[in-house]
């Protein structure tokens, strides 16, 4: 991994900007699955095709990108994710 060896400074800022976003994205994909409940000790969460989606497409054009990385991980739907950066944010 190319960043783990040179840090992310020193990527140009566009590939800054992608990598975060890769984060994110690789985070929020995370969502707690029922099949992971008893390893997790989360309850599993169904998110619609549909919103994984449309929330997949805003990730990439950005528009999340003012949430903090740990907010995206064992969420379900992005109003988790919001709801999450909110806690994140009060502590």
């Amino acid at each position: 991994d190319i960043i783990a060896i040179l840090g992310i400074d020193e990527l140009s800022e566009e590939d800054q900007v992608t990598v975060k976003r890769a984060r994110r994205i690789e985070r929020f994909l995370s969502h707690p699955m029922f099949v992971a409940e008893q390893f997790t000790g989360q309850p599993g969460v169904f998110v619609p095709l549909g919103e994984t989606i449309a929330s997949f497409k805003a990730l990439c054009e950005g528009k999340y990108d003012h949430i903090p990385e740990q907010a995206f991980f064992m969420c379900g739907g992005i109003e988790d994710v919001e709801r999450k950066a909110q806690e994140l944010e009060r502590q």
